[in-house]
């Protein structure tokens, strides 16, 4: 990174419009993930609304975001992860799309929702990604 005093702490990546429904969409956000954890930064990747669904078992594995690509959805994410990437689910999200918070990926670092994405879009040294 550049000047030790301009230095991110981390970067907190926030899953909104990353539907299933849309894989076309899914992967750009675990590579960046990827980038920055190989970089040594600390990232955190927020699941919440629909895509919560990436989290439960089978799911990302079966999603490529083109026909063309030869990664699913869910070898990104493992991609991620093995570069030092967390994943964190929303308890309100889990619930709002009927999902058992108990059942999911091993990658899952735990659960996580609004407040600690703000705690992290409100520390300065921290940056923010939206997908």
């Amino acid at each position: 990174m550049s000047d030790a005093g301009h230095e991110a702490e981390g970067v907190a990546i926030l899953l909104w419009a990353t539907d299933p429904a849309a894989p076309h969409r899914l992967v750009t956000p675990f590579f960046h993930a990827a980038a920055a954890a190989a970089m040594d930064v600390p990232v955190e990747i927020y699941f919440t609304a629909r895509s919560v669904h990436l989290l439960v078992p089978g799911v990302a594995d079966a999603l490529r975001a083109s026909p063309h690509h030869r990664k699913t959805v869910g070898d990104a994410m493992r991609e991620a992860v093995a570069h030092g990437a967390r994943l964190y689910a929303c308890t309100d999200a889990l619930h709002a799309q009927g999902l058992d918070p108990q059942q999911l990926i091993p990658e899952c670092a735990g659960h996580g929702g609004a407040v600690q994405f703000m705690a992290r879009a409100c520390d300065l040294r921290w940056r923010t990604l939206v997908f």
